[in-house]
């Protein structure tokens, strides 16, 4: 029987650059959602911790080491983000975990654009209600774009990252270019 060998492909082609706006697929990422066992909170703080060094996060707060990040995805849920270029990366979290939480990888699921740019915060006012501007650095929020449900990150002041079901990619991304051209355009 021959093998069949598969190969991660981007969502979106290219970057987009909208005057010194930039926007880009992080292919480069893996997203792993990890479920919180029934009363097992603190036994996944004390493994997150030991594991990566990372805190769990707040509602509405990710919580950052610089080389992993863990964000409040809903109730009893968090989702890691993280460079990992191996495959299989809900193995790799769940062996660190040690039963503490149940993961399963969203890599594939999900899509992750990141938009930079000074006219950032002014588009995204165009997306949805969020006070962009009272938010800080490292703050998420989950939120309606073009109706379509996006986990918000703001980076910083000019930088988020938005993250949506891999499904809405050309639809989320159409709604991000459309109201950069409403800033950087006005009619």
């Amino acid at each position: 029987m021959a093998e069949t060998i598969l190969t991660a492909a981007p969502a979106l082609d290219d970057a987009l650059v909208m005057g010194p706006n930039r926007v880009a697929e992080r292919g480069d990422l893996s997203m792993v959602s990890v479920a919180i066992p029934q009363g097992g909170g603190p036994d996944l703080e004390e493994a997150l911790q030991a594991a990566f060094a990372l805190a769990m996060p707040a509602p509405l707060l990710g919580s950052d080491t610089g080389q992993i990040r863990a964000i409040s995805s809903g109730a009893d849920q968090i989702l890691l983000v993280f460079p990992h270029t191996a495959p299989r990366p809900a193995l790799f979290v769940a062996e660190k975990l040690a039963g503490a939480g149940y993961a399963v990888d969203q890599t594939d699921a999900l899509l992750m654009l990141e938009i930079v740019g000074p006219d950032t915060p002014a588009a995204l006012e165009r997306l949805c209600p969020l006070d962009f501007r009272g938010m800080g650095d490292g703050a998420a929020a989950r939120t309606v774009m073009d109706h379509i449900a996006v986990t918000l990150l703001r980076c910083e002041a000019e930088r988020f990252q938005l993250i949506c079901a891999r499904s809405f990619a050309h639809s989320l991304l159409h709604a991000v270019e459309t109201a950069y051209r409403d800033v950087i355009e006005p009619v």
